[in-house]
């Protein structure tokens, strides 16, 4: 493989130095941090990475290439969406010679395909310290000077609407029926319901579902600002005047905050990871959870009728509420855990049991 410099600028006018892999493309975004060792298919995939240039601080990425399209119940098998969501990819070795059962191409070729750039050898540890000590950067991704425009802030834009379907979709199972409003849902939300033989209506992001006759209601993940969802935050208020349980993950979990009446803020630099402590309020007992969101519920603006479920073990930050007597309650962690941990699906058996 040629060897191609490339540079990644952060707003710091910090310099890192690498070689270029995948697509030879400039690009600009928010430069996150993910410490997960294993599923890039999946994180590259997921829609809540919209608009950022991910750092993989696992040192050996692409030694297991990339699965092929297969289909399972309607949806790709192997991925949480239908194309690479990240603006670019940071990771310090890269491996070429890829061996798996159901490899089908490298991840070069995979991000070629999608005309997303990537550097490797760089120094993630050096990176990930600094952006845990200043917090997220914007960053860019440049091969010369000409190329060295101005930064770019993709939580200005309404990411979820740039993600989220256009048309409602019905993955049709069993009697009961679930309504998920895509934010820029994870496959995996789905499969969880398909798999206990619901049926799932799935809506965009901005759809009236006041009307819709269904037994429990879903609020998917997403990229950027919560705020943004101006339309989802007013339709989910009107619903909570009702008793039709409501989930929330990840940003649905602060759309629903949001809604209730609490506030959201940004996180100095997010969590991204397969491995955050969340300790659930009043049996202190912790759980080791996959997440992805750069924006989090401020537990002490919570109504009275509402409390804090989760907290982070790490910053104490919220993860989780829950109403004290309806069935509404969100996390701001993955219960469907592609590509894991599982420990937390539970909560999706919690759910149905409030549906019946």
């Amino acid at each position: 493989m040629k060897n191609t410099i490339a540079k990644l600028v952060l707003e710091d006018d910090s310099v890192f130095e690498g070689y270029s892999f995948g697509s030879k493309k400039t690009t600009k975004g928010e430069v996150v941090f993910n410490t997960g060792m294993v599923g890039y298919p999946e994180s590259l995939t997921d829609p809540s990475y919209k608009g950022q240039i991910l750092v993989l601080t696992y040192p050996l990425i692409g030694n297991y290439g990339i699965p092929g399209y297969e289909k399972e119940d309607e949806l790709l098998k192997y991925f949480e969406s239908g194309k690479i969501q990240i603006q670019g990819l940071i990771i310090t070795d890269y491996s070429d010679n890829y061996s798996h059962w159901n490899a089908k191409k490298s991840l070069s070729d995979w991000m070629k395909e999608h005309d997303i750039p990537g550097i490797y050898n760089i120094d993630t540890r050096e990176l990930t310290k600094k952006l845990r000590k200043k917090g997220t950067l914007l960053g860019k991704i440049i091969y010369n000077k000409k190329d060295d425009t101005g930064f770019e802030d993709p939580n200005k834009r309404n990411l979820v609407a740039e993600v989220s379907i256009t048309k409602p979709i019905v993955y049709k199972r069993g009697k009961k029926r679930i309504l998920l409003v895509d934010c820029g849902t994870k496959n995996n939300i789905i499969r969880a319901f398909i798999k206990r033989d619901f049926t799932v209506i799935r809506v965009p992001w901005d759809y009236n579902f006041l009307n819709e006759k269904v037994d429990g209601i879903v609020l998917s993940n997403g990229p950027g600002d919560p705020k943004k969802c101006k339309d989802t935050i007013k339709y989910v208020r009107e619903a909570l005047a009702g008793k039709t349980p409501i989930l929330g993950i990840c940003l649905g979990s602060q759309i629903l905050g949001l809604a209730a009446g609490a506030s959201t803020f940004k996180l100095k630099y997010g969590h991204r990871s397969h491995n955050q402590p969340c300790v659930e309020t009043g049996t202190n007992r912790c759980y080791i959870t996959p997440q992805n969101h750069g924006y989090a519920v401020k537990s002490e603006t919570l109504p009275e009728d509402w409390r804090e479920w989760f907290y982070n073990n790490n910053d104490n930050t919220n993860e989780g509420i829950i109403h004290i007597s309806k069935p509404f309650f969100g996390t701001q962690f993955h219960p469907e855990a592609s590509p894991g941990p599982d420990d937390t699906e539970f909560l999706f058996d919690m759910f149905i049991r409030s549906i019946k």
